[in-house]
Formats: C-alpha cells, sequence, structure tokens
C-alpha cells in the first residue's frame, strides 16, 4: 500500500517539474534573448 502511494507521489512530482518548466517557458515567450 505505501508503496504505491509512493509511486504515484513520484509521478506526480514528476510532472509538476514537467508543468514548471512548460509555465516558464510560455510566461518567457515575449521576453528577448530567452
Amino acid at each position: 500500500m505505501m508503496r504505491s502511494l509512493f509511486t504515484a507521489a513520484t509521478g506526480m512530482e514528476a510532472q509538476q517539474v514537467t508543468i514548471d518548466t512548460i509555465s516558464n517557458n510560455l510566461a518567457n515567450v515575449n521576453t528577448t534573448a530567452f
């Protein structure tokens, strides 16, 4: 039970990093030399 929760939490954390990166890229899309 705990292992499956840990696996799910790890997957969500990895997805959050991806979402953060995409959000940062979108926020800076009009920034010069980005």
